[in-house]
């Protein structure tokens, strides 16, 4: 779960902390106050997009950073599988910091892309915002939402399909750009052709460039060479063995008075003889130096020669070799185009039947998930006060195949009786939307591992019983996943199993954006003053503590 969230010199935050409990944490505050901040910057701890402009006025960074406990042994495997850090003890800290010309993405203090964050993001938390409820009036979205409930055999068979259709697009686009005119293959084969031979009377060897630019630096720069190895045989020559042989004599003549003299004797002997087989090695070493000028231009215009088909085929010799091999395949589709066409045919349909079968077998999974969601979607719908709903899921078969298959799903709706069912985006309203997709997140959330779950807005649109609904529907959520919601509505606060109240106060020429931890106290003032308004009385007190009274009576039946 989301531990804590510390945010510092982001927009109107100076900097502040939240420490987030287990269960439903409910964020409330007076309009303005910048609670969209607060869901802001975690969306932006996650791989949001960043502006300098976030900046707060007058610093020079901003920094935002997430810590999340993991305790769950799939979770972390799942973690480490994208190879990205995490503590021995399962604490993920994700930080972000914004400067003017750049920003950095650290996970657990290592550098990491803005792709690792997402991916990871994807595991630990599930953010709904202000307007993703609208996303729904999309039918595209509708799939996308049956194939996460439907899970890993749907997703195994998808996987399966992209991989077909990414072959039979390839075949086919093959198929249509090979040219069946006399005219063009022959100038295509005899292009090949001479690429091929080209090539092939190089007689190319793996490494040969490389051996050849060091042998061609050597002999180009064999003077310098010759001069630095005949300095090194004059400084370590006949001089140099003679003093040695020297100082051996002067310790020999002083060994019978003390052994250690003897023993450094006995070393520079080994010294002397290993200056002898020195002098010996580089003496052969300058011989070899001799430069001869046929054979260094042999190099060389064998250097250009491999230089110039690096140009032209590939960069390296590796590639060109690999080019060469291509051009013989290309040679033989070319003088046996008639053929070549056929087999293209051929395998075009053989892939056909068997992306057709994995299409029929994923729109087979499609509509049998979509009846269990369906019945899932109808409990949850009428536990938010949907009384006469009837909900469907329509997988149909549609004329073209994609990567996704052949089908075009599209959620459909009837929300009181009598009514027939329509298509969601042309019935619901905007509150009936919003409820919808908690219904959706709901049916979801028992299937999925996601362990944090975040809620912008969830209430609009809503009230009164329906308010109360939606309260109890985030109330038994929470009960599975830790919930993070925003709200303006006391029966959702109500719920609550940790309260925090955002402020925006002005001190002297600057506003400050904080967030703070509720009481008992506390949260019945927060309470009264969402049902109250500017005047506060012990009336207004006395419904905020029958309401927090009530939602605890409701969490404690359905434990």
């Amino acid at each position: 779960m989301l531990i804590s969230l510390h945010v510092k010199n982001l927009a109107l935050i100076e900097e502040t902390e939240v420490n987030f409990g287990e269960g439903l944490n409910i964020l409330s505050g007076e309009t303005g106050a910048g609670k969209s901040i607060i869901i802001g910057s975690i969306n932006l701890a996650l791989g949001g997009r960043a502006d300098k402009d976030m900046i707060r006025n007058g610093a020079e960074y901003a920094l935002v950073e997430l810590v999340f406990q993991i305790n769950d042994s799939d979770m972390i495997n799942a973690v480490r599988s994208l190879e990205i850090p995490i503590e021995e003890d399962g604490i993920i800290i994700i930080q972000r910091k914004i400067q003017q010309n750049r920003n950095i993405c650290k996970i657990c203090g290592e550098n990491v892309t803005a792709r690792q964050v997402k991916d990871l993001a994807e595991l630990l938390i599930d953010i709904h915002g202000q307007h993703e409820h609208q996303s729904l009036l999309y039918k595209k979205n509708h799939m996308d939402i049956l194939d996460s409930f439907a899970g890993e055999e749907l997703a195994k068979q998808k996987d399966r399909l992209k991989e077909q259709y990414a072959l039979w697009t390839q075949i086919k686009k093959e198929l249509s750009e090979f040219s069946a005119d006399g005219g063009a293959t022959a100038r295509e084969l005899s292009l090949a052709e001479f690429e091929y031979n080209e090539i092939e009377e190089a007689g190319l060897v793996s490494g040969e460039d490389d051996e050849l630019e060091t042998l061609f630096r050597r002999m180009s720069n064999s003077r310098n060479i010759v001069e630095a190895a005949q300095k090194a045989y004059q400084l370590t020559g006949q001089s140099a063995s003679d003093a040695v042989g020297h100082a051996v004599r002067e310790l020999k003549g002083i060994e019978e008075y003390d052994e250690k003299a003897g023993e450094l004797a006995g070393e520079l002997e080994n010294i002397d003889g290993l200056l002898n087989d020195f002098n010996r090695s580089i003496v052969r070493y300058m011989s070899d130096m001799e430069f001869d000028a046929e054979e260094f231009s042999r190099v060389q215009e064998r250097l250009d020669l491999l230089n110039r088909l690096k140009l032209k085929y590939g960069g390296s010799i590796d590639k060109v070799i690999d080019y060469h091999n291509d051009l013989a395949e290309k040679i033989s589709r070319l003088q046996n185009a008639d053929e070549y066409k056929k087999e293209l045919e051929a395998r075009l349909q053989n892939v056909y039947k068997e992306l057709d079968k994995t299409c029929e077998k994923v729109s087979s999974i499609r509509k049998a998930e979509a009846k269990r969601l369906s019945a899932d979607m109808v409990m949850a719908l009428k536990d938010l006060n949907f009384l006469d709903v009837r909900f469907e899921i329509q997988v149909r078969k549609k004329e073209e195949i994609s990567s996704n298959g052949s089908d075009e799903v599209e959620f459909m709706i009837s929300t009181n009786t009598g009514e027939p069912m329509k298509s969601l985006g042309n019935v619901a309203s905007g509150g009936e939307l919003s409820r919808i997709m908690l219904a959706i997140k709901t049916v979801l959330a028992s299937r999925d591992r996601i362990p944090t779950m975040i809620f912008d807005e969830i209430d609009t649109g809503i009230s009164g019983k329906t308010a109360w609904k939606v309260s109890e529907k985030l109330g038994t959520l929470a009960g599975s996943h830790q919930i993070i919601c925003i709200t303006h509505l006391p029966q959702i606060a109500a719920m609550a199993d940790n309260s925090f109240r955002i402020t925006k106060q002005s001190s002297g020429s600057r506003t400050v954006t904080s967030i703070t931890a509720m009481n008992d106290d506390e949260m019945v003032e927060e309470l009264a003053r969402m049902l109250g308004g500017e005047d506060i009385t012990d009336a207004v007190r006395g419904n905020a503590k029958e309401l927090i009274d009530t939602a605890r009576r409701k969490k404690a039946e359905n434990i």
